[in-house]
């Protein structure tokens, strides 16, 4: 029970402490830059630009009709958390709309403000929950016309990059674009992490000694898959093996080793519970 309550707890940290960096990273880097990288926040410096709305107030007229159209369409799955992360980011654009702009140089705004914003909203996703906004209309939009939520993120992230395009010049517009993707690979670091392991998958014809040698000088596990070489139509089993980046040096060269004809795969492992790795 004390475990489920600090793990809520932690949760609603991420949230809030998200929504915060968010808010902060869109007033110090993106709205005086002008570059509207998606979301509702794009659009509010869209009408910021064009009519010199607030944006705050903008991003609650936003952001609550489209929550209560969720839970209404959608479903209650979003849940208080995603109430907080709506109702906060707003709130605390509104309370730093008076900072100083960090860079007038829109390259460094799409850039910094890119990593800021999706430093905060990995986190507000680690909290499991959303800050509301166009997140929402995607959902929406999926569940009315069958697209997937990717190409409906897309959609309306490419709408607001053109139209930035349109209300400012064409430059803003990339910068938008730049923005934007900065702001996804910076979530996708915050959830994953950097890679500090390697997957290893090893075809070989001589598996035992390959395994063996992993086993006494690197000390990993080796698991065999089952496989059929497409080719011979013989049974040819996969060694798989997950290794410290430090370490992969080391497997490379033993592998070449024993078998210098060893067909080797090797992919990132942004995560590895279990023996000799991180606990869960």
């Amino acid at each position: 029970m004390k475990h489920d309550v600090r793990d809520s707890i932690v949760e609603y940290v991420y949230v809030i402490v998200g929504a915060a960096i968010i808010a902060i990273g869109f007033n110090v880097f993106l709205l005086p830059n002008q570059v509207a990288s998606g979301g509702v926040s794009g659009i509010s410096t869209i009408l910021h630009g064009l009519f010199g709305w607030n944006p705050g107030i903008v991003q609650y007229a936003f952001n609550i009709p489209l929550f209560i159209a969720g839970v209404l369409l959608l479903g209650k799955k979003f849940g208080i958390k995603s109430f907080i992360g709506t109702i906060t980011l707003p709130f605390i654009v509104l309370l730093t709309n008076s900072w100083e702009p960090w860079t007038d140089n829109p390259l460094l705004g799409a850039l910094f403000g890119g990593i800021v914003v999706g430093l905060g909203i990995g986190l507000v996703f680690k909290g499991n929950a959303s800050t509301g906004g166009t997140d929402l209309l995607a959902q929406i939009i999926t569940k009315f016309t069958g697209l997937s939520l990717g190409t409906s993120v897309l959609l309306i992230d490419g709408v607001i990059a053109i139209s930035a395009a349109i209300v400012f010049d064409l430059e803003k517009g990339l910068y938008a674009l730049i923005g934007l993707y900065v702001t996804t690979k910076t979530i996708d670091i915050i959830q994953l992490g950097f890679s500090q392991s390697k997957m290893v998958y090893i075809i070989t014809l001589k598996q035992d000694e390959v395994r063996e040698a992993i086993y006494a000088e690197i000390n990993r596990g080796v698991t065999k898959l089952p496989a059929i070489g497409g080719y011979t139509g013989e049974a040819r089993p996969v060694l798989m093996v997950v290794v410290y980046q430090t370490e992969f040096t080391k497997l490379k060269q033993l592998i070449k080793s024993v078998d210098p004809s060893a067909f080797v795969i090797v992919s990132d492992a942004y995560e590895v519970l279990g023996e000799g790795f991180k606990r869960a």
